[in-house]
Formats: C-alpha cells, structure tokens, sequence
C-alpha cells in the first residue's frame, strides 16, 4: 500500500520537481530519521522514489558513526540508476553533547549544479548550537546561492536562542546571499523566533502545514507539528513550496514511519 502511494503522490507532485525551466530549482529538505545502517535497500529505494525528481536534497539527522555516510553514498548510487546523475557531500560530525552528534547531508543532480568546495561546519556557531549547521556554495548558470542546513535542539531545550544565533550569522554574511536556510527548527514559522530573518527579508516555504508524524493515527489525523521549513532569502524567488505527504491514509503510518518521523518539505525556485 506505502508503494502504491508513494506513486500516486510522485504522479500528483511530478509537475513541481521538475526541471522544466532551465532556470528553476528543486529542492527538498528532509530529517530522516535514524539515517544509517538501520535503513534497507528496500526504504532506501523508497525515499529515492520521493526524492528523484528534486535537484537537491538537504538531509538532517545523518548517523555520526559507522553506517551514515554508508547510506548516504548507498542512496547517491540507487539514484543514479533512475536516470540521472547526482553526486553528495557529506560532513564532519557535528561539535555536539554526547548522543546528539551528528552529520548531515547534502545530494545534487550534477548536471546543471556545480560545485567549487565540499561544504563546511560553521564552526563559528559551534559554542551556540548544539549541532553546528552545515554551509555549501552552489553555482548554476554563472549564478552563485547558498544552502545552509540546520537541525535545531528539541523543542524543550531552547532550539529559539540557536535560530536566533543563526538568524544573526545568516543577516551578517551579506556574501552568502541568495542564501537558503533548509532544516528541522522545532518551532513553528509563525513564531516570533523568526522575525529577525523575516524583517530582514528571509521568507518561509511553507506556512503552518504539519511536517512530523504521530506515534498513532489519530481517527484521519497522523500529522503532529509544523517544524521544518526552508527559508529563503532576497535573490531567491519562490515558484512553489509545500510538503511530500509520503502516507496520505493512516494504514500507511506504520510503515512510512521506518522511513522517517518527518516529511520532506521542498522549495522550487529561480534565482534573481
């Protein structure tokens, strides 16, 4: 059943990831969950099948130790056997407590996005949040952007005063503009956390729409909190933005929650 629905969702969401205009960008970001070892060739072909036609996907929540950077490479090779070619990066461990460190990742289909680096930790940020972002340059067309991806503390251990700290470095690091801000920042876009981003001209993907997923369904509802988003700068214009719903009917929950507690957000756009 998760299958069937995967691809009528594909089907219904085909016409927003596409590259149909030599200018226009796809991107998604995605927490999955627990990403190493404990995913299989069979979900890792699953969240290729979600992920295929973006032309960048940013990954929160990367196993730090032996098996994340496997399952990185291993869905990079499962997606280069659908018909296009996409490279990765992958970073550090974050500078975290113990059992929050992480890495995270970033995977792009290389055929009109290039890359001069791998990436960097911003290292300056790592005494203020516990898993220190991950920076990347992109350059298409002989235009430069930046992705930041973030995966904030939880919701009770004060994630406001990291988004803030990072609000602050993205507003001070002019150089980095167009600049896209993409991750899991459990607290809600509506929250005034994000004012300093959205007075200086950042504005949010999607808005209020449920992104991680119930234990339960509960009756038609297996959605829970409004946490990731992608946040974009001026230099970045907006085609369309919302949420991959991979489960769609509560028979699906229990199955689509091996593949993540999160759904996919994605942000399609065109460069100033």
């Amino acid at each position: 059943m998760l299958k069937k629905s995967i691809l009528v969702v594909l089907l219904l969401i085909y016409h927003c990831f596409v590259f149909s205009q030599q200018d226009e960008i796809s991107l998604i970001s995605w927490n999955i969950k627990d990403f190493g070892k404990t995913k299989n060739t069979e979900e890792l072909n699953e969240i290729a099948e979600i992920v295929r036609d973006a032309d960048i996907l940013a990954i929160q929540e990367v196993v730090a130790g032996f098996g994340g950077a496997q399952a990185v490479a291993r869905l990079t090779e499962i997606l280069n056997r659908k018909g296009a070619k996409w490279d990765y990066v992958i970073s550090n461990p974050t500078d975290s407590p113990k059992y929050v460190t992480e890495r995270y990742a970033i995977v792009w289909k290389t055929r009109h996005i290039k890359i001069k680096n791998r990436g960097r930790l911003i290292i300056e940020l790592d005494s203020i949040i516990d898993r220190e972002p991950m920076l990347l340059d992109f350059y298409t067309k002989g235009k430069k952007f930046t992705v930041i991806n973030f995966h904030s503390r939880p919701y009770n251990k004060d994630p406001e005063s990291e988004i803030m700290a990072l609000s602050k470095f993205a507003i001070d690091s002019s150089g980095f503009f167009p600049l896209i801000i993409a991750g899991d920042f459990n607290v809600n876009e509506e929250m005034p956390v994000f004012n300093t981003l959205k007075t200086s001209g950042f504005q949010a993907a999607i808005s209020n729409q449920k992104t991680t997923l119930k234990w339960e369904c509960d009756g038609t509802e297996y959605l829970n909190y409004p946490i990731d988003n992608i946040f974009y700068s001026k230099g970045v214009l907006k085609v369309k933005g919302g949420v991959v719903d991979f489960v769609r009917f509560c028979e699906n929950l229990q199955k689509a929650s091996k593949l993540s507690d999160h759904l996919p957000v994605f942000l399609n756009f065109r460069l100033d």
